[in-house]
């Protein structure tokens, strides 16, 4: 009874072959430097010259993903410098927080080299398995006593060296879970019971555990991630219309409950009055006037006046904004570029996936550029003023242990994905 309903919900076991059905048989150009011809696909025949010279992985993925880090380091430096001197964060050094977060790289790095020595296949086997262990995770994080509250919200299990937060575990979890969904699903994609109902009924049970903690910002990114995954992977268009109707209702409703987000949107309607200004729209008219400053080309590295305690959790959800005031339009114009370089490589290398009829493998890499997308889009409009003000760090760049480890683990797999591609490309085994 119980493997019924797990099938059911889509945590049962995959069909056998269930990888090699293609939602979307993408078209390579023949004139990419990664593109590939019938003559150079498969193992038979060898591959010709162009593919057996290319780079064994994406330069322009590491790259990116490479300057990011390094960008977002100097500015977590810059952004807490001056943290010390607040009561708060009495009693600690200046040099506290970037430590910690070169920590967290240098961790972060050591779990993501490891985690590309694993096949994409054992993450196809075990990506139902991966999210009931996600869903534990949310449970024990509402536990007294397991799970470490701040500021009224419970996201964090402390494991001694650092806190862990389950919503960006189950990030990563939803895309593995979503992708090899919709492998295994797919016949039914077009059918409203079979296809699209399990998902929206797991959907909705992590969304229930998300908001007990509560975290608003992490489930609109998970349904993001598992419903833009499901249309890549070939969700019938007009239910897929259906859901977004039905999921801006939803969001509507969540509104009209909860008071404090009511008065968040009122005050992002009207961030200058005098009233919010001072009260619900305070960190966004402060971050408006770091941006305002920064003009064109900043006021300087480390020359930030919003980041001496005017403008709160400037190292983390607003970051954007103290790159803004330091290095100006300029600097968040490169910020902008790095994630669309970033964005572009994970629906390149996912594409090119699919073309070889490795369906999960392009989903997984295609579904980790909708997570950053989503998150780095919902980040910096809440930063400029343009949604309402939402608790979500800057992937890559923002300060959080949690959150640049399942980041680059997350990239590690695409880099995976994309080693495989080349690999069958030039006739080689994976």
């Amino acid at each position: 009874m119980l493997s019924r309903l797990l099938d059911k919900l889509g945590l049962g076991k995959a069909a056998p072959n269930s990888g090699t059905r293609s939602p979307r048989r993408a078209r390579v150009p023949a004139g990419d430097n990664l593109a590939f011809g019938a003559a150079g696909v498969g193992p038979v025949g060898g591959a010709p010259t162009h593919v057996r010279g290319m780079a064994t992985h994406d330069h322009w993925l590491v790259l990116a993903t490479v300057t990011l880090l390094l960008l977002g380091t100097v500015m977590v430096y810059s952004a807490t410098i001056a943290l010390p001197d607040s009561n708060r964060y009495g009693n600690l050094t200046p040099t506290f927080f970037v430590v910690r977060h070169i920590g967290a790289i240098v961790v972060a790095s050591f779990a993501a080299a490891f985690c590309f020595q694993i096949p994409s296949a054992a993450w196809q086997r075990n990506a139902p398995l991966l999210f009931i262990g996600g869903l534990v995770l949310l449970v024990l994080v509402l536990i007294p006593g397991v799970g470490k509250g701040v500021l009224g919200a419970r996201r964090w299990i402390p494991l001694g060296v650092m806190n862990m937060q389950p919503s960006e575990l189950m990030k990563l979890f939803c895309v593995l879970y979503a992708a090899d969904y919709t492998v295994r699903k797919q016949e039914w994609m077009h059918k409203l019971s079979k296809g699209f109902a399990p998902m929206a009924a797991v959907m909705m049970l992590v969304g229930l555990l998300l908001q007990l903690e509560p975290d608003m910002g992490a489930f609109i990114v998970i349904v993001a991630i598992a419903f833009g995954i499901l249309f890549i992977g070939g969700l019938n268009g007009m239910l897929f219309i259906a859901l977004l109707g039905a999921l801006v209702v939803g969001f509507i409703g969540l509104v009209e409950l909860s008071p404090y987000r009511a008065a968040r949107i009122l005050a992002f309607w009207d961030p200058w009055s005098e009233k919010n200004a001072l009260g619900k729209a305070y960190q966004l008219t402060q971050a408006l006037i770091a941006f305002g400053r920064g003009e064109w080309a900043g006021v300087g590295l480390g020359a930030s006046v919003q980041k001496l305690h005017y403008l709160p959790e400037a190292h983390t959800d607003f970051l954007l904004a103290v790159v803004g005031e330091e290095l100006g339009f300029l600097g968040v114009a490169l910020v902008i570029g790095l994630f669309y370089l970033i964005l572009r490589r994970c629906f390149d290398i996912g594409r090119q996936a699919i073309a070889l009829d490795r369906t999960f493998q392009g989903l997984v890499a295609q579904g980790v550029g909708v997570w950053f997308g989503a998150q780095t889009f919902i980040n910096m409009g809440v930063n400029l003023g343009l949604l309402p003000t939402k608790g979500l760090t800057l992937p890559l760049m923002s300060y959080g242990g949690s959150g640049i480890l399942v980041n680059l683990v997350a990239l590690a797999m695409v880099l995976r994905i994309d080693w495989e591609t080349r690999r069958m490309m030039r006739g080689q085994r994976i």
